[in-house]
């Protein structure tokens, strides 16, 4: 009996979801139709300046097929308090439990789509693509079929945070899980994406957010990425900053063999508040490649990056971003940094910060560093008894948790912890 092979995913468009909106069959129809069109990036490209383009080849890669959950044996390693969980097993939902206040809409994005159409059609996929992925943004909005859709409406605390795990398996499966989160004036919520491995396969997770924060909301976002070390990810964000609102993005990367992240933050409007964040331990032949854009387009903006890598091996991290500030977004004070610890005399950092002010009455800066551990820091450590391979690996988690610190939410903390030294207990 022949069996059939799948296509590709860069040679047919996948099937669209059934009884989905008009509007989103021809969204998806754009979208495949774009990405077709648009080339693929080239080294004379700026926003791909120390990016491995070896790594774009996704010609080998099929959708994900359905799988036995029975099957899986993975332990989910979350939190131990939420008010809402989603399995996403190869974009199936497999899980959903929600506790939620009423008026709150939680759903797999597949079902939103019939039942909340106008809402998501206002938000979804509204930011444009600027820094690289242009493309891939578009492959993904073409092969889009589930994810997460969150709603919270005007005045609503969720004090309890929403998480979603995306799993993914089968050798050269490929998913495109899409996470969309709307709060209205002065509501508040925090969401978790885990992105993880079922198998030893090797994977492609092409995944997009968008968050859309209203007047005086507070939206937390954290994206845990523990794929195995033969996969990889390409995750695009996207935040919107209203007026008095504030945000935190948080991408935590420990695991795939290539990772690309590109987070782009518009500040809309007056005392619009955003923290972008990422910690990154990459190991072996790792590569992550992170280019952020911090959009002030309002005057009486804030916003603070913080990116730290402690990189082993010889595994390299390329970060490039920018703060750029429009005409008349005057006292505008934003921040940049970028921190990389090198464990090891093999492994390589580039770094590129800028700034682009068209306003007065500013404060921005930019900086990044690179450095090894010091000889009198392992001494410090030895004359207390500590070895010096223990010693090594207590200042790399000092220096990883400053950026942990910075969610400032017990929960959160605890859960990024946990994973960061799952990855420490791996390098010893």
């Amino acid at each position: 009996m022949q069996t059939l092979e799948m296509p590709s995913i860069t040679s047919q468009q996948p099937p669209m979801l059934p009884d989905a909106p008009q509007w989103f069959q021809d969204l998806q129809n754009a979208a495949w139709e774009t990405f077709q069109n648009t080339p693929a990036p080239t080294r004379k490209m700026e926003t791909w300046r120390f990016g491995d383009l070896k790594q774009l080849n996704f010609d080998n890669f099929t959708p994900a097929s359905d799988i036995d959950t029975g099957d899986l044996e993975l332990e989910l390693n979350g939190l131990e308090e939420v008010s809402a969980q989603f399995i996403f097993s190869n974009e199936d939902t497999v899980h959903a439990e929600t506790d939620l206040p009423d008026g709150v809409i939680c759903l797999p994005l597949s079902d939103a789509l019939q039942e909340h159409s106008e809402l998501i059609h206002q938000h979804l996929l509204k930011q444009e693509v600027k820094l690289g992925s242009e493309k891939y943004a578009a492959l993904h909005a073409a092969s889009l079929s589930n994810g997460l859709f969150v709603y919270v409406p005007k005045g609503i605390e969720i004090q309890k945070p929403i998480e979603a795990y995306h799993i993914v398996a089968g050798e050269d499966a490929a998913i495109f899980p899409h996470t969309l989160i709307i709060t209205e004036d002065n509501a508040k919520v925090s969401v978790v994406d885990y992105f993880i491995s079922a198998d030893t396969d090797t994977h492609l997770v092409l995944a997009m957010n968008d968050l859309v924060a209203a007047n005086g909301s507070q939206l937390n976002y954290v994206a845990i990425q523990n794929l195995n070390l033969t996969s990889k990810i390409v995750q695009l964000g996207s935040t919107t900053v209203d007026r008095d609102s504030r945000t935190k993005s948080f991408v935590l990367n420990v695991g795939a063999s290539w990772a690309r992240n590109e987070s782009y933050s518009t500040l809309a409007g007056k005392g619009a508040h955003s923290d972008m964040l990422s910690l990154n331990i990459p190991t072996g032949d790792q590569k992550y490649d992170q280019r952020t854009f911090q959009h002030h387009a309002s005057p009486h903006t804030y916003s603070d990056l913080l990116y730290k890598n402690a990189l082993y091996g010889k595994s390299k991290t390329t970060f490039s971003g920018l703060i750029a500030v429009d005409e008349g977004a005057h006292y505008t004070d934003a921040y940049q940094t970028c921190r990389n610890l090198l464990m090891e005399d093999t492994t390589e950092a580039n770094s590129m910060p800028g700034l682009q002010i068209n306003a007065d009455q500013v404060k921005c800066s930019h900086g990044s560093t690179a450095s090894a551990i010091s000889d009198e820091e392992i001494f410090y450590l030895q004359a207390r008894g500590i070895k010096p391979k223990q010693a090594r690996q207590l200042i790399a988690r000092g220096f990883c948790v400053q950026v942990i610190e910075r969610l400032e939410n017990d929960q959160l903390e605890n859960l990024v912890l946990n994973f960061l030294d799952e990855k420490f207990r791996t390098i010893a």
